[in-house]
């Protein structure tokens, strides 16, 4: 898959990359990034000569026949994971045990601290649980990486990748003991997850804001279901008046008709 996908993808987008020393050569690791792109999972391991395994949901995994199987086999070509949603903590817990695996192989584990895609570019808050717990479980270092420019190349909607070069900067490796056997703080899981955070917005330079980005998603839906709601009020407002000024000019109409009508001849 390296030389199927990776290849081409470094060929034909030639994403530039700083910090590949900050990889170690062997050994457990694990990549917080920010995420921008579905494209993030496939151009940080294509710069990388190890492989990274990343999750992702097991329907990906699980679709019957032909194209359901193609899809699989790509996937876990690819270095993903497949993560089973169901059940009462869902992703959350399926994300940690994965994680826990991976790094006890001595491999490469990513992670995407945020949750979900950024919706505006912006880097939100990062969540505790998965990163700080398998972080503080495996003693694994994490190493921030920034991906950049990833979300021009194919914005939502758009079908054709627009060709660019997207950057990739990987940050030094964050040791994390001190606060080891202290993975069930809250506090302690808040407070990593925020300093992890912290190195990925200095090297990506984005705006940070301090709420999930799932939150502001349901937000920006919100807003344009508001703002749709608000367009519909609006043109059936304007159809209102329109239809009482047709009503109105009609019946002038009429009266000024019935007038005609009623005047004596001279």
């Amino acid at each position: 898959m390296k030389v199927a996908i990776g290849g081409p993808l470094k060929v034909t987008f030639r994403p530039w990359v700083e910090g590949l020393e900050n990889i170690p050569a062997e050994g457990a690791a694990i990549l917080a990034s920010n995420h921008l792109s579905f494209s993030d999972s496939f151009f940080l391991p294509a710069v990388l000569d190890r492989k990274v395994t990343f999750i992702a949901k097991a329907e990906y995994f699980t679709t019957p026949g032909v194209k359901g199987k193609l899809t699989a086999a790509f996937f876990k070509g690819v270095g993903q994971l497949p993560v089973d949603r169901s059940g009462a903590r869902g992703a959350g817990e399926a994300a940690i045990r994965s994680g826990i695996q991976v790094l006890e192989q001595g491999e490469l584990f990513g992670i995407y601290p945020e949750g979900t895609r950024s919706p505006d570019g912006r880097l939100y808050r990062g969540k505790p649980g998965g990163l700080a717990r398998v972080a503080l479980a495996t003693g694994a270092p994490v190493i921030p990486v920034a991906m950049i420019d990833t979300e021009k190349i194919q914005p939502p909607g758009k079908v054709l990748p627009k060709i660019m070069r997207p950057g990739i900067r990987i940050g030094k490796p964050l040791d994390f003991s001190r606060y080891q056997g202290m993975e069930h703080d809250r506090f302690v899981l808040r407070a990593l997850t925020d300093e992890v955070m912290y190195e990925i917005m200095k090297l990506s330079g984005q705006e940070y804001v301090d709420i999930y980005a799932t939150a502001a998603k349901r937000q920006i839906a919100d807003a344009a279901k508001a703002e749709k709601e608000a367009d519909k009020a609006d043109k059936a407002a304007r159809a209102a008046l329109a239809k009482a000024e047709r009503d109105q000019a009609a019946k002038e109409q009429a009266e000024k008709s019935t007038g005609d009508r009623d005047r004596p001849a001279s």
